[in-house]
């Protein structure tokens, strides 16, 4: 099976159809791909393309299924051992284990920075200049404690970047997640982000039951990016296709499903 490379076009034609490739003006020499459930080998509730090796799912089809994506996109994915927290790790190269982290900056070609999810918030960032990639995976509690402003500290030179080159120019895409319809929490999360930013009230309206919010999630981070100086933020605005629990065929979804729940993942990578 070829291998994509920078003089290829983007996506290519190998690439299961349903999965989804970011619509953003990233630089020619950065890729980046969501998955959906399709194109695995897995059966029942994880059925097909489950990339999570901790929920339960056959250690063999997990296997399988990382290979064909990895056969997909001709780069390393690296798969973190997500907590909630806000740590950005480092990917040089790719190790033995998994980085216990909720973001991942990527510099070294063929590397791609992977968050999964089923529910949570992929974040997708890439420089202007395609020399630097990072994907974060952002729950309402890692996004309160401040994984964005993690992952977009990653992007600063070890020193002070000469004033005639101006701050580091970051793009941002925002993959499927829990919608605002079906993502009710309660005040305590909407206190938690109101204390950051009075703005994020907007983001919160009455849910159907007292103490009970229904929360936008992509528009809390759009309100994050935007407060970074991130104005190039893509992908995910709260719609209805968006919304992992609303599509059952398409996303897995741990509200919707319970711990049985497989994972979908987002990527990115320089080639």
């Amino acid at each position: 099976m070829p291998k994509p490379d920078a003089a290829m076009a983007w996506p290519a034609d190998w690439i299961v159809p349903d999965w989804i490739v970011p619509d953003w003006p990233a630089p020619p020499g950065v890729r980046a791909l969501c998955t959906t459930r399709a194109g695995g080998v897995s059966q029942g509730g994880y059925a097909s393309l489950n990339l999570g090796d901790h929920v339960g799912d056959r250690p063999e089809h997990v296997a399988e299924n990382r290979r064909r994506l990895r056969e997909a996109i001709g780069a390393e994915p690296v798969f973190l051992r997500q907590v909630h927290g806000t740590d950005c790790a480092a990917l040089a190269t790719p190790g033995p284990g998994a980085p216990t982290a909720d973001a991942a900056l990527a510099d070294a070609v063929g590397v791609a920075a992977t968050v999964m999810v089923a529910d949570c918030l992929p974040v997708l960032l890439c420089s202007e200049d395609g020399r630097r990639v990072a994907a974060a995976h952002c729950g309402w509690r890692g996004l309160a404690a401040g994984v964005l402003e993690r992952a977009y500290a990653s992007f600063r030179p070890p020193a002070p970047a000469d004033a005639a080159q101006g701050a580091t120019k970051i793009i941002a895409w925002l993959g499927p997640c829990i919608g605002p319809e079906a993502f009710e929490v309660g005040d305590e999360v909407r206190a938690a982000f109101v204390a950051h930013a009075a703005e994020a009230a907007d983001c919160f309206r009455p849910g159907p039951r007292p103490g009970k919010w229904l929360a936008d999630l992509p528009a809390l981070a759009r309100q994050r990016l935007q407060a970074l100086g991130v104005g190039a933020v893509h992908g995910n605005d709260g719609s209805a296709p968006w919304c992992t629990v609303g599509n059952p065929s398409r996303f897995f979804s741990h509200r919707r499903d319970g711990a049985g729940s497989g994972r979908f993942a987002a990527l990115v990578w320089r080639v």
